[in-house]
């Protein structure tokens, strides 16, 4: 019999009654930001964890998915899964077609895991280097990683705070394949939009066209808070501006390590309008652009 888990004490379970959008939803819109979590007595949570979430399994997922309005989701590998994906290839397996995942994988993990997740649906993998979430490995440890899923047609998706990307800047920008940035490279918010620390990110956006960005997490980086998270929408609206056909939105359910407040959905969701003011803006962000990284689809 599978362990029961206790979920942190601190940890904030999702909203389990969201609002409906105000904001419609354009046909074939895709999440392509979120996880699921277990259920823990099914799919374990990793001995190695730094977190223990609420259960937060596939079927709830689709039914968000469903509410929202949104046609198909990208399951990203939470961390406190490590590096057994069973419970996002399981909700790969339960979409029927209209579900694509990012992994987390190791240096052990063999060619043939690797071949079987690819026919699951899997097309990218997600290096994490926040320490409080994860123990960060030298360079050389991920660009073997790299030089793997390079043969799969794969993309790498980093998630950093905005203070690595100096430092880090040689290795990020060497890879070879197509890099998804988490949270427009997490900035500070309580900056200037066109300041130098966020122009540091749109440089790096501009000078390597095989970098994309997911204009995602609002409630983690504003300060501003809801229902308006009123400092995220300059540095969002720049992006989507500046590189329409390299972003992407999601909505980062169910919301992990949040610990101030937990987020409506349906409000995260009435912000694309404001970060994407033309319909053709929206439909590159939610349809055309995850159409084409993730099921290879040219709009």
């Amino acid at each position: 019999m599978t362990a029961a888990f206790t979920m942190d004490p601190d940890w904030l379970c999702f909203d389990p009654e969201p609002s409906k959008p105000s904001f419609v939803l354009p046909p074939g819109a895709v999440d392509s930001h979120c996880h699921v979590f277990g259920p823990g007595e099914q799919f374990p949570y990793a001995p190695e964890r730094k977190y223990t979430p609420c259960d937060a399994g596939k079927d709830k997922l689709f039914a968000l998915r469903d509410f929202l309005g949104f046609d198909k989701t990208v399951v990203v590998q939470a961390t406190c899964h490590g590096t057994d994906n069973s419970a996002m290839i399981d909700a790969l397996r339960s979409a029927g077609g209209r579900a694509r995942g990012v992994a987390s994988v190791g240096a052990e993990t063999p060619d043939e895991a690797l071949a079987s997740m690819h026919a699951e649906g899997v097309r990218g993998v997600r290096f994490n280097f926040l320490r409080r979430l994860v123990d960060p490995r030298p360079d050389e440890y991920y660009i073997g990683i790299v030089a793997r899923i390079a043969e799969l047609g794969w993309h790498v998706v980093i998630y950093f705070e905005a203070a690595d990307l100096e430092t880090r800047w040689s290795f990020f920008t060497s890879l070879p394949i197509t890099v998804v940035v988490d949270h427009m490279g997490t900035p500070d918010l309580s900056k200037p939009a066109t300041g130098p620390g966020f122009d540091r990110f749109v440089r790096l956006m501009a000078e390597h066209p095989n970098f994309w960005c997911k204009v995602t997490g609002a409630e983690r980086l504003s300060a501003a808070g809801p229902p308006g998270y009123d400092d995220y929408v300059p540095f969002a609206r720049r992006v989507v501006e500046e590189f329409p056909d390299r972003v992407l939105w999601g909505t980062d359910w169910p919301h992990p390590n949040m610990k101030t407040h937990m987020p409506d959905d349906g409000k995260l969701v009435d912000l694309v309008p404001r970060i994407a003011p033309t319909e053709a803006a929206r439909r590159r962000l939610l349809v055309d652009n995850p159409m084409r990284l993730y099921w290879g689809v040219q709009p």
